[in-house]
């Protein structure tokens, strides 16, 4: 515990953490107002699907249930993004500063020290989490009423959303100080991060689709693989159709995290850190 708290107090002592949570405000009611738009737009039927399960998929959306758990978690697809890069930044930072050697030199058992960074993204994560939730908690029911639906606060569908959205963010932090020791620039981890997370993601989508529409449909199923589309479909309130489970979704991101949480840790035993 007491290297988890050197971490986290490393993280407080640099100026990102503060800039990241000053970027995150807007970002975050950005989500809230395009959340609140989406949902009119299903409600009052004015969003339309090209096809017949298009339409399905909009028709499930439109489900009170399908409204409340995406409002719910609002600012999930920014929120990780955040606490991608954050937790990067938890070991970049070592390089950028020039501390990784007496870092290592303190605790020779980098097993350790990379344990006490994914401890710290962790902590990181759900701290973002639990920021966004609470604003959420405070906000949606007002949009819900705005919105003549229910606030579904008596719905266990809601709460497990809630629930996985919080462990997504554990995972994404996960994921982060893994990519963070694949890339030791702090500069470029960002840079990259921040890229592939939203213009990657998006392309990687079109891909996909485009994909499903001349080669075969089958490969539209495959979408899931892009770590967005994972931990959004964890979080629908019903199974979505034309869309694997939502387990498919959480097993997906904890592949991930696990695949960079164990390289992470083997790279950084082996390599040279001076």
């Amino acid at each position: 515990m007491r290297l988890v708290n050197a971490e986290l107090f490393k993280l407080r002592t640099t100026s990102l953490w503060w800039i990241m949570g000053l970027i995150l405000v807007p970002l975050y009611a950005l989500s809230v107002g395009f959340n609140w738009l989406t949902s009119y737009a299903l409600i009052s039927g004015q969003a339309n699907g090209g096809g017949a399960d298009a339409q399905a998929q909009v028709e499930a959306a439109s489900l009170p249930i399908n409204i409340a758990t995406n409002l719910y978690t609002t600012g999930q697809y920014m929120g990780v993004l955040i606490v991608l890069l954050l937790s990067a930044i938890i070991v970049t930072s070592e390089f950028f500063h020039l501390t990784a050697t007496t870092t290592f030199l303190v605790t020779p058992r980098r097993e350790a020290v990379i344990l006490a960074k994914l401890g710290a993204g962790i902590v990181v994560g759900l701290v973002v989490w639990a920021v966004t939730t609470a604003l959420n908690l405070l906000l949606v029911p007002i949009i819900m009423d705005a919105l003549n639906v229910p606030s579904q606060f008596g719905e266990p569908a809601v709460w497990r959303a809630i629930g996985l959205n919080a462990l997504a963010f554990v995972l994404w932090a996960v994921l982060g100080v893994g990519l963070g020791v694949l890339i030791r620039s702090q500069l470029a981890a960002t840079l990259i991060l921040a890229i592939v997370y939203t213009v990657g993601s998006t392309a990687l989508g079109v891909i996909f689709s485009l994909l499903a529409d001349h080669v075969a449909k089958w490969i539209d199923k495959l979408e899931v693989l892009i770590p967005t589309t994972a931990s959004q479909l964890m979080l629908s309130g019903t199974e979505l159709p034309g869309n694997p489970p939502r387990w498919v979704g959480a097993a997906v991101l904890i592949g991930y995290a696990i695949v960079a949480g164990v390289v992470g840790t083997l790279i950084t035993k082996r390599r040279d850190i001076s």
